[in-house]
């Protein structure tokens, strides 16, 4: 159910476009959790960062449906590309057909399996030369695995690189007095503590859709 906050800032920001929605649609009829989307409101957020960057190398951890993916290629500047990680291969069809029907194909990598194991690869790409530096990095992914996820792209981003993490306040579950004991809420309670205390970067965290953790590499 979206809550009136939502539907405002939904109905006063730039609407998705034909591919997007149909990206959205399609994961409401064909997956067991749609609420995972980022929707329409984040969905032009990204594009607007990557815009506002310049951004051409592009690294997406959880590209679930696709529509992020979408969202980000749709900002790329010439030349771009993006690496987009999912270990759920039953998404691979719809995440196709989606990148098709918005016509970015052949701007996205799709990489399917084990989310560190693929960025312990690109790292060691990009330690050898044959890859560049990333200049955003979009987490959405296992929450329980944010911290080993940071600390691997940490250096693969570009001094005055971003990285953005998603549901970064997890339902509010951080911001009571005791923090629950299960493992997804102590991974995201983990990883923002980390974050605020490490001098390589500076970060705010902005209470958009379930909290986006926007953080700058110095």
């Amino acid at each position: 159910m979206e809550s009136p906050l939502d539907k405002y800032l939904r109905l006063h920001s730039t609407p998705q476009g034909d591919a997007l929605s149909w990206i959205e649609r399609q994961t409401n009829i064909r997956t067991n959790f749609p609420q995972m989307l980022s929707g329409a409101v984040q969905g032009r957020l990204l594009t607007m960062v990557v815009q506002m960057m310049g951004a051409k190398r592009i690294l997406e951890i959880g590209c679930f449906t696709g529509y992020s993916s979408v969202a980000m290629a749709s900002g790329l500047s010439s030349g771009g590309h993006i690496d987009t990680l999912e270990i759920n291969d039953e998404l691979e069809d719809l995440i196709r057909e989606g990148f098709s029907k918005a016509g970015v194909e052949n701007l996205i990598t799709l990489h399917i399996g084990d989310a560190k194991q693929t960025l312990r690869n690109l790292s060691s790409s990009i330690r050898s030369g044959d890859i560049p530096m990333y200049d955003l990095v979009y987490m959405d992914a296992n929450k329980r695995e944010y911290c080993d996820y940071y600390s691997e792209v940490i250096e693969m981003v570009r001094p005055g690189g971003i990285i953005l993490a998603d549901d970064v306040l997890w339902d509010g579950k951080l911001l009571g007095d005791s923090l629950p004991v299960d493992r997804q809420t102590r991974g995201i309670a983990q990883f923002n503590d980390m974050v605020a205390s490490d001098p390589r970067v500076e970060v705010v965290i902005l209470p958009i859709r379930d909290g986006l953790s926007i953080i700058r590499k110095k």
